[in-house]
């Protein structure tokens, strides 16, 4: 795995006391030649630079009566073109770290002239914080995130409790967050956090796990289904902002 580089104005002796846990590691993965030309080709529409300043997500994406989904993590982007493709009257900022993946969504969004994706590459945690308007969004979506099942590195996940009270800051009344995940320790750590955020209520709580059914706009990725198949589960944990 590759650590994550130091800026060039701190020090490692400086700067390793105070940073900040990342849930990812940025790893340098080739582009291909779509995603390449989709960078330099879609970006200027459809990405969304970095600022320490608050996003009007209204003047984003051209229209105010949208619900407005933050999508975090989307990998090669296939579920988020998919889930705007059937949501047409919501809109989506799409968040990811890695170069591939967003090149691989905007090659998407251009193949299926989709208009209601924006696309974010910086650290979610730096986005919410600096960009994201308290009592902004209608929704949250955390599909799939790195389990780090190793016990030593269960510090690296993204799903901790001060991340979900920063999340709940943003989310408006009503407002739903989202995760699924393919590991059920990893679930079973969800649930509880989210169970703890007295912000949150479980939309399946009278169910005896209090796991949701999956929502029918989250699709089945090929991944997802070749572990059904294989007797795999897959649990959804749907909580609401109250």
């Amino acid at each position: 795995m590759i650590e994550n580089p130091i800026p060039p104005n701190e020090t490692p002796d400086s700067d390793l006391k105070n940073r900040r846990i990342r849930s990812f590691v940025l790893r340098q993965g080739r582009l291909t030649k779509g995603q390449e030309r989709a960078l330099q080709e879609v970006w200027p529409q459809f990405g969304v630079e970095y600022a320490e300043k608050l996003l009007d997500l209204n003047a984003v994406f051209n229209r105010v009566e949208s619900k407005k989904i933050l999508e975090i993590g989307f990998g090669m982007g296939e579920s988020t073109a998919k889930i705007a493709q059937t949501l047409p009257e919501c809109d989506f900022l799409a968040a990811e770290v890695h170069t591939p993946g967003v090149g691989s969504l905007l090659k998407l969004i251009q193949e299926g002239s989709i208009s209601n994706i924006r696309v974010i590459q910086h650290d979610v945690v730096e986005v919410l914080q600096h960009m994201i308007a308290d009592a902004s969004l209608d929704g949250v979506h955390i599909f799939f995130p790195d389990p780090w099942h190793k016990k030593r590195h269960h510090k690296r996940r993204l799903i901790q409790a001060e991340f979900i009270k920063q999340l709940c800051a943003k989310l408006k009344v009503g407002a739903y967050i989202h995760v699924a995940t393919d590991w059920q320790e990893y679930a079973e750590w969800v649930l509880d956090v989210l169970k703890a955020e007295s912000q949150l209520q479980n939309t399946a709580a009278d169910l005896t796990q209090g796991y949701a059914e999956k929502p029918s706009y989250r699709p089945l990725t090929k991944f997802e289904n070749r572990g059904i198949k294989l007797g795999h589960g897959v649990w959804d944990l749907v909580f609401v902002r109250i």
